[in-house]
């Protein structure tokens, strides 16, 4: 897959993030050149029916897809990867055990105990087999949580972990601090920073939602490879209230020296 050369060779990817339940949306993104774009299943309004033609309109752009699950929980992470998903990111993974479930249910046995039955991702991939699958899919696990922070190593010791993605508001939250993706409280950041250094340790690709320009270039700067930009919903939101913020300023400004003509 063209992401791990990417990573492999040390060089960041730009994720887009799918919140809103389109598959048309879903292709939008795709077309604007993102490495890889997210269906997020977790706290986006995206429900399984949805899913399909989500990674339909990805498809259709050659875009690398995940889908953040809403759990790690074996099944969903099943259907993800039979629905066609290159990758899954799985949140709340606060243990070895945890770490263990997840990679077990992206990979067919040996490796794992992942149920054959690919329905969608085996189309037009007449080569598609439990080895391949294993070596192309991309296990993703978030570690968020003070928890999994305790047992960081631990964790990340796990075989089969491809990438670590870091949810940096519940981080916050669960250490006791305000939830912030900027992570301008010194804490959050040393949190944030040893959750990199410990994917460094690992040789593992580290991941993080950035939700600015700003914080992209900054998280990029200090080795994060996975780097989510806004969701579509944010972009449509902050797109709207600027159109309408200029329209109504320079409106004023007309009003005004028309006042003083």
């Amino acid at each position: 897959m063209r992401l791990r050369k990417l990573w492999d060779e040390g060089k960041p990817t730009l994720g887009g993030w799918c919140a809103i339940p389109s598959g048309f949306s879903a292709e939008v993104l795709g077309r604007c050149g993102f490495d890889w774009v997210c269906i997020d299943t977790q706290h986006g309004i995206i429900g399984y029916e949805h899913l399909i033609p989500m990674l339909q309109g990805l498809s259709v752009t050659q875009t690398p897809a995940f889908v953040r699950v809403s759990w790690n929980s074996p099944g969903e992470i099943m259907k993800a990867l039979d629905a066609g998903a290159q990758g899954v990111i799985i949140p709340m993974v606060n243990s070895p055990e945890e770490a263990l479930q997840a990679v077990g249910a992206c990979k067919y046995p040996p490796e794992g105990y992942r149920s054959w039955g690919p329905t969608r991702a085996a189309l037009g991939s007449p080569e598609f087999s439990p080895q391949s699958a294993n070596r192309d899919v991309i296990c993703t696990i978030m570690v968020e949580t003070a928890e999994a922070l305790d047992k960081l190593d631990q964790v990340l010791a796990t075989p089969g972990i491809d990438a670590v993605f870091v949810g940096p508001n519940d981080l916050a939250v669960s250490s006791g601090l305000e939830p912030s993706f900027r992570a301008e409280n010194p804490q959050h950041h040393q949190k944030i920073e040893r959750i990199l250094e410990g994917c460094q340790r690992h040789d593992i690709t580290a991941g993080i939602f950035c939700g600015s320009a700003e914080m992209a270039l900054h998280w990029r700067e200090l080795g994060f490879r996975m780097l989510a930009l806004q969701s579509d919903a944010n972009l449509m939101r902050l797109a709207a209230q600027q159109l309408l913020n200029d329209i109504r300023q320079e409106s004023t400004v007309v009003e005004s020296k028309a006042a003083y003509a």
